[in-house]
């Protein structure tokens, strides 16, 4: 019987990532990962993408109201910041002694012709 692979996709950001967005309406804004939508490829960053939802009158708020919360921005237009340099960087896995994949941060480079 033949194994069948994990579809999921490993992405470059998790829940809890400090990350900043280089593209988009909220361009050069930072914020905390809120929750990773793997199937959508999409994240939803604290204080960025803020929509309003109407909310109907219920029994707890029988007037209704407009409430601002943050929507979901894909993952292409964000870039993790390294906790070390406080700078976003590009990020790759490798694996460690033990086998596990490990994250790290690559160093920043300029393309600059001599």
């Amino acid at each position: 019987m033949e194994r069948k692979k994990n579809k999921q996709p490993k992405l470059h950001l998790k829940k809890g990532d400090k990350v900043r967005v280089i593209a988009g309406n909220s361009r050069g804004k930072e914020g905390d990962v809120l929750e990773v939508i793997i199937e959508k490829n999409r994240v939803v960053v604290e204080g960025v993408n803020m929509i309003k939802k109407h909310l109907k009158p219920s029994a707890n708020n029988p007037q209704g109201s407009i409430q601002e919360i943050e929507g979901s921005i894909h993952i292409s237009n964000l870039m993790v910041i390294d906790p070390a340099s406080g700078e976003p960087r590009r990020s790759g896995k490798k694996r460690d002694e033990n086998g596990k994949l490990q994250r790290y941060f690559k160093e920043h480079t300029s393309h600059k012709k001599a």
